[in-house]
């Protein structure tokens, strides 16, 4: 593991990367990191002010205007991505020493986890190389050379959040990379290992100065990074109420943004499907990072007349799960990533309690885990589709069992939601799945259990974002077309550049 000092898991925690170089940040102010299995402090990392946010922002700045990356082929950036994705393979044993501390997630699953964030680089190497950059169009008069030429946005300011922030930096940068933007990558003060990891890659692979730059701040700098005019596109993961306010500042100068925001997806299952099999399903997305997860199925919607029996079902297999630590053997679930979100989760539990709703598992705290921020999977019955325990995203391991009359009724109560991430059909009928999910508005709907899929495109309806991450839909929101029409087709018509 690269370290220099007793406690930190990253080479460079007490500055930024920043124009190529990691230089000191304006103040002495450090993040403290907790180990959310433990509450004990990890290691630090240095606080970025709006003074470093601007810093940041006018390297990338510099980069995109003067220097060489936007000017490069597709095919030459392209060989920096697939030396990102081999760099990034190499770190995934510090990413199984950090993650899991940071943010809770089962330390034995992490490398197959990140299998995703090598990918998605080669992904986007192979699409710079394919993607028709420059396209011949006729023009409406029939008369002189027309042509579609797809240009980087520019300087992108990708916000990450803390829950699977390794993956999330992948599915901004890399598409962003590939289209020749530069960015700036504001990492999360819970979790900012996974950003430093790929300030050091970047840094060992040579990418030419500014072109992605890392810091990690609050609120208070993160919003400069929005508010600076010299940025071109925001990218950011979190909650809805953070985007809608992000959303409205980049309004006052049209800025660019993708927003991937919160969920509260359905599961709806039918009369066909096993009560067992769903509940092992449920239990397993409820157990991946502990439940922090916005396309997390939460509410369970089922027939009426069996509602008791899936409720028991998802009751007896959470009774089972061995919550612990993420290092432990034979654990299923760890910790909260902070204290605050403990707080928000036995909130929402008091919150369904005083509804009217049935607790029929978990709801408290692991009686042998008196260290962490541990919380039982919670299940709850008699759902009121209407109570805030199923309207508001709660981001931890609760679900909502909700009676439905019938498969149209069920559609509704599934649909009658603010949010449209993610949702799944649970039945053994293909077809039924099939026409089921046309009828959903969720970006993604699979089939007997959670297929949110970034190498085809992931994101939201309604107050779930705006553009999609993965997949070709992933490199659009980095590109802009720009109508060229000339008096003759050019000699020099080579490889199309963004």
């Amino acid at each position: 593991m690269a370290t220099n000092t007793a406690n930190s898991p990253v080479a460079h925690a007490g500055k930024f990367f920043i124009g190529g170089e990691w230089i000191e940040p304006t103040t002495d102010n450090k993040i403290k990191v907790v180990e959310a299995a433990t509450e004990e402090l990890f290691y630090s990392v240095a606080e970025g002010r709006a003074a470093d946010v601007g810093r940041a922002v006018e390297a990338a700045r510099r980069a995109f205007d003067d220097g060489p990356w936007p000017r490069m082929t597709p095919s030459q950036r392209a060989g920096f991505l697939r030396a990102m994705a081999r760099g990034l393979e190499k770190r995934v044993d510090d990413m199984v020493e950090i993650w899991p501390r940071e943010s809770g997630i089962i330390a034995s699953i992490v490398p197959a986890v990140l299998s995703e964030v090598p990918a998605a680089f080669d992904y986007y190497a192979d699409l710079a190389e394919t993607y028709p950059f420059e396209q011949e169009a006729r023009t409406s008069s029939g008369e002189g050379f027309g042509m579609i030429v797809a240009e980087p946005v520019g300087v992108v300011g990708a916000i990450i959040p803390w829950n699977t922030p390794m993956g999330l930096i992948a599915f901004k940068l890399a598409p962003a990379l590939a289209a020749g933007c530069t960015v700036v990558i504001k990492g999360s003060p819970e979790a900012p290992g996974a950003a430093y990891v790929v300030a050091e890659v970047a840094e060992e692979i040579g990418l030419p100065p500014g072109v992605v730059n890392v810091l990690t701040a609050d609120r208070e700098a993160s919003e400069a990074l929005v508010t600076d005019r010299r940025v071109d596109k925001i990218a950011f993961t979190g909650s809805t109420a953070v985007g809608k306010h992000i959303a409205g500042i980049l309004a006052d100068r049209i800025g660019r943004y993708t927003l991937e925001l919160g969920g509260k997806s359905a599961a709806v299952v039918l009369d066909d499907m096993d009560a067992t099999e769903v509940a092992d399903s449920l239990s397993s997305g409820a157990c991946f990072v502990s439940g922090q997860i916005c396309a997390s199925l939460t509410r369970i919607v089922v027939p009426q007349h069996r509602h008791d029996e899936f409720v028991d079902a998802i009751a007896d297999r959470f009774s089972r799960i061995k919550v612990g630590s993420p290092y432990d053997a034979g654990v299923e679930m760890g910790p909260l990533a902070t204290s605050r979100q403990r707080d928000r989760v036995e909130s929402y539990v008091e919150i369904g309690k005083s509804e009217g709703a049935r607790l029929a598992y978990g709801g408290g705290r692991p009686k042998d885990l008196d260290r962490g921020w541990f919380v039982e999977p919670t299940v709850f019955g008699n759902v009121d589709n209407g109570s805030r325990l199923a309207r508001e995203e709660i981001f931890g391991p609760v679900l909502s069992v909700i009676a439905a009359a019938n498969d149209e009724d069920a559609i509704r109560i599934a649909n009658d939601s603010p949010f449209g991430l993610n949702a799944s059909v649970f039945t053994r009928d293909a077809e039924r799945a099939g026409a089921i999910a046309r009828r959903l508005r969720a970006g993604t709907v699979g089939q007997n259990g959670n297929r949110a899929d970034f190498g085809i495109g992931f994101g939201g309806f309604k107050e779930s974002g705006f553009g999609r991450e993965g997949g070709l839909a992933g490199l659009l929101p980095y590109l802009e077309n720009k109508t060229v029409v000339l008096d003759q087709k050019p000699a020099s018509d080579s490889e199309g550049q963004a």
